[in-house]
C-alpha cells in the first residue's frame, strides 16, 4: 500500500460507522411507507456532516411508472424521495458510484425477535435490528469511507458519487429515478451483505399473479361446486416441475446454490365464507430468472407451464387460470467479464483485512445491480453482513464486517479515482 492509502485507512472512524448504522436502524423506513422519506433525511444529514454535496428531490411515482424501462413496484407510495451525493475530483480520473438502499422489509412476527426490531442496539459484537444487514450498514460504510478519504487530504482526480435510494425491496424505483436524474459513474459498488464474497452477478426475479376460478356451492354439498383452491393443485405441480427443469444446469457463478432460480408462492387468498366452496383464488409469487435470460422468455415458459396444467384438467380447460405480472420485475445482471473493478476490489479486500480472500460468486436474488449494469455502469456487490440474516428475525451485522468493508471502500475509492 502507498503512504496515501495508509493515511486514508488511518482516518477511518469505525465507531462512527457503527453509530450511524445504529442511528439508521432506528428509522423505521419500511418499503412503501412515509418512513422511506425519514430514512433519506437521516442519510442526507450524515452526508452533509461528512462534507458531501447533496442533491435531494421528489419524484411522482405515477410519472415514473409511465416511463420506458420502469422496473415495477409492489408497494404504493405517494412520493419517491431521491437522494444523491457527490465528492468532486480534480478532473481527469475515473468516477466511482456507491449505491445503497434505505428501505427495509416489514419486521414480521414480533414474538420471533429477541428485542425491539428497531432499537439498533449494539450487543455481542453486532448491530441489531431490521435493516442492519440489508443494508443500512452498507450505507454507513460508504459514508465513513468517503469521510476518511476527505479527512486524509488525498486529492482524487475522479468523482465519488453516492446513491441512497428507496424502493429497492419492491423493484428498484429509487435507483431507476436516480439514474434518470443523471447521477452516474464509470463503475459502481453496491455494499449489500455478501458474507465475505464478491458478488458479480444476480439472478432475476419476476412477481406473478395467478387467478383461479371455481364454482361456489354450500359446503355441505361441496361436490356441487368446484373449489378454486383444489384447482390450484395441478398448477402447483406444473410449476414445481418447471422450477426443477430450470435449475438443472445453472450458470457456474450460482451453481453452488441449491436452488439458484427459485419459484415460490408467497400469498394465497381464496373464498369469502367458511361454509362456501371458494369460487375464486388469487395467488402471488416470485419466479426466478436465470442469468442472462430474457425476462420475456422466462415469462413465456411460466405461462406455457400454467397452460399445460390447464389443458390436462377438465374444469381448467374451460376456465383457464389467468396469469399476470404485477409488482417488481427484476432482470438478471452481471459485471462484464474481465472488468478491472473486480481485481481492484479483491485486492482492496485483502489489504483491508477481510477475514479470508473473497470468493467470486453470483447471487440467486435480484437487486439494483441489474439497473446499473443496464445503464452501462459496471457493478458488483461487496458489503457487510450475511444475506442469510436479512429479512428474518434478529437481523444483525457484525461490527468487524463494518470495519473491514469501510476500509475496503476507502482503498477502492483511492485506487479507482486516482
Amino acid at each position: 500500500m502507498s503512504d496515501e492509502e495508509r493515511r486514508a485507512l488511518d482516518a477511518v472512524d469505525v465507531d462512527a460507522a457503527v453509530r450511524l448504522t445504529s442511528e439508521l436502524v432506528r428509522v423505521q423506513s419500511v418499503t412503501g411507507t412515509p418512513g422511506e422519506v425519514d430514512g433519506q433525511d437521516a442519510v442526507a444529514d450524515a452526508w452533509r456532516r461528512a462534507g458531501i454535496e447533496v442533491d435531494e428531490w421528489d419524484d411522482d411515482p405515477d410519472v415514473l411508472a409511465a416511463l420506458d424501462g420502469f422496473p415495477g413496484v409492489e408497494a404504493e407510495r405517494a412520493v419517491v424521495r431521491g437522494l444523491a451525493g457527490r465528492v468532486r475530483g480534480a478532473g481527469g480520473g475515473r468516477s466511482l458510484l456507491l449505491n445503497g438502499h434505505v428501505d427495509v422489509v416489514p419486521v414480521g412476527e414480533l414474538s420471533q425477535w429477541t428485542g425491539d426490531p428497531f432499537d439498533g442496539r449494539i450487543e455481542d459484537g453486532a448491530v441489531w435490528g431490521r435493516g442492519a444487514c440489508d443494508m443500512k450498514a452498507g450505507l454507513a460504510c460508504a459514508v465513513a469511507a468517503v469521510d476518511a478519504v476527505r479527512r486524509s487530504g488525498i486529492v482524487l482526480r475522479g468523482d465519488v458519487v453516492l446513491h441512497s435510494v428507496v424502493g429497492e425491496e419492491d423493484g428498484g424505483i429509487g435507483t431507476f429515478a436516480t439514474l434518470r436524474r443523471g447521477h452516474r459513474a464509470d463503475a459502481a459498488i453496491v455494499p449489500e451483505p455478501t458474507a465475505g464474497s464478491v458478488i458479480v452477478a444476480n439472478a432475476g426475479a419476476l412477481t406473478f399473479r395467478l387467478v383461479v376460478h371455481g364454482r361456489a356451492a354450500h359446503g355441505s354439498v361441496r361436490i356441487e361446486g368446484v373449489s378454486a383452491l383444489t384447482k390450484l393443485l395441478p398448477v402447483l405441480t406444473a410449476l414445481e416441475e418447471l422450477e426443477a427443469a430450470r435449475n438443472q444446469s445453472p450458470d457456474p457463478l450460482v451453481a453452488d446454490h441449491v436452488l439458484p432460480y427459485g419459484l415460490s408462492i408467497g400469498t394465497v387468498h381464496a373464498g369469502e365464507w367458511a361454509s362456501t366452496v371458494p369460487d375464486r383464488l388469487v395467488a402471488d409469487g416470485r419466479y426466478g430468472v436465470a442469468l442472462d435470460e430474457d425476462p420475456a422468455a422466462a415469462r413465456a415458459a411460466f405461462e406455457a407451464a400454467v397452460a399445460g396444467a390447464c389443458a390436462g384438467d377438465a374444469w381448467l380447460r374451460d376456465h383457464p387460470v389467468e396469469v399476470t405480472w404485477p409488482g417488481g420485475q427484476f432482470a438478471s445482471g452481471r459485471l462484464p467479464a474481465g472488468h478491472p473493478l473486480l481485481d481492484l476490489v479483491r485486492g482492496a479486500a485483502t489489504d483491508a483485512g477481510a477475514p479470508a480472500p473473497p470468493v467470486v460468486r453470483g447471487a440467486p436474488y435480484g437487486s439494483d445491480l441489474r439497473l446499473l449494469v443496464a445503464a452501462g455502469i459496471p457493478t458488483l456487490h461487496v458489503g457487510p453482513g450475511d444475506v442469510a440474516l436479512a429479512h428474518g428475525p434478529d437481523e444483525r451485522v457484525p461490527v468487524d464486517d463494518i470495519a473491514w468493508v469501510t476500509r475496503l471502500l476507502v482503498l477502492a475509492i483511492v485506487r479507482w479515482c486516482r
